[in-house]
């Protein structure tokens, strides 16, 4: 397993014992903060305005 992996499943066990188990979206989105493709600032900017729409 390689260290992303690791990173990806531990988050994703921590977040299940929350009872919040993480989507493929959400797995995605981290993924993408983790290889550089995108910022953890910019992720939450992006699921704030998402779901602050009415």
């Amino acid at each position: 397993m390689s260290e992303l992996e690791c990173i990806l499943a531990n988050v994703d066990a921590t977040m299940k014992m929350e009872g919040m188990p993480l989507t493929e979206e959400d797995k995605n989105r981290i993924l993408d903060c983790l290889t550089g493709k995108s910022t953890f600032d910019n992720e939450i900017k992006k699921i704030i305005e998402k779901f602050s729409k009415k």
